[in-house]
């Protein structure tokens, strides 16, 4: 399991991007930061950091070299220079927002290739380390339809459901529509939402957590179209 330390000082996009991180398998969130010196506390417990520039208490290009753990930088500052000192610094992505919880599964997943391939025995040739590098850079491209181990049939349904409804469902809501459990219901939601094919949003309501709302990606013409 990879751990992820969320840092941005809004906390609901905090929110929202740490959902996204919990959509993807072998990824859980180690916690969330909304300052730097709580990033600095928190990323000695985190295999990679998705970091925030804007931070109240200092710049998180500031921040990104004194981090131990890998960086992805998430940030809707898109100047060259950012972006070049960012990657000069160490960061091995730099995802603009808003971004969707398909592109940073892509990242995500490209992540852990990586870190597969750098694992491989004791010492590494050039091929190994070139390949590595290689793989950072890849993103997925034309994702299966269905997740191995899940049912055609339920994630056509689960899909069905969520685009007739044209306006976002929940996981329980889709659960009662289709007949399955909210836990089912979740697993194949998170798929279509890897896949690109849905939107991901927080439903806030007057107590308890926020939860997790889907919505069918417009442009999508069918419950499995590309």
């Amino acid at each position: 399991m990879i751990d992820v330390l969320v840092v941005d000082d809004d906390f609901r996009v905090a929110q929202v991007h740490a959902g996204f991180v919990d959509l993807v398998p072998g990824f859980r969130v180690a916690g969330r930061a909304r300052t730097a010196a709580d990033a600095r506390d928190k990323a000695a417990r985190a295999d990679l950091v998705l970091l925030d520039v804007y931070l109240p208490d200092e710049s998180g290009l500031d921040l990104l070299p004194c981090l131990s753990a890998d960086v992805i930088m998430a940030s809707a500052v898109t100047d060259p220079e950012s972006v070049r000192t960012a990657l000069s610094r160490g960061a091995l992505h730099y995802l603009i927002k808003p971004f969707t919880a398909a592109e940073l599964g892509e990242r995500l997943q490209a992540y852990a290739r990586y870190r597969s391939r750098l694992s491989v025995g004791d010492r590494l040739t050039q091929a190994d380390v070139d390949r590595a590098l290689g793989t950072l850079h890849e993103t997925a491209r034309g994702a299966p339809k269905v997740v191995k181990g899940q049912s055609p049939v339920t994630s056509r349904l689960v899909a069905e459901a969520l685009r007739r409804a044209g306006e976002p469902r929940s996981a329980a809501e889709i659960s009662e529509e289709v007949g399955i459990s909210r836990a089912t219901a979740q697993r194949y939601l998170a798929s279509l939402a890897q896949a690109g094919r849905v939107l991901v949003s927080l439903r806030y309501g007057s107590t308890g957590r926020p939860e997790h709302e889907y919505l069918w990606r417009p442009g999508q013409s069918g419950p499995l179209a590309r």
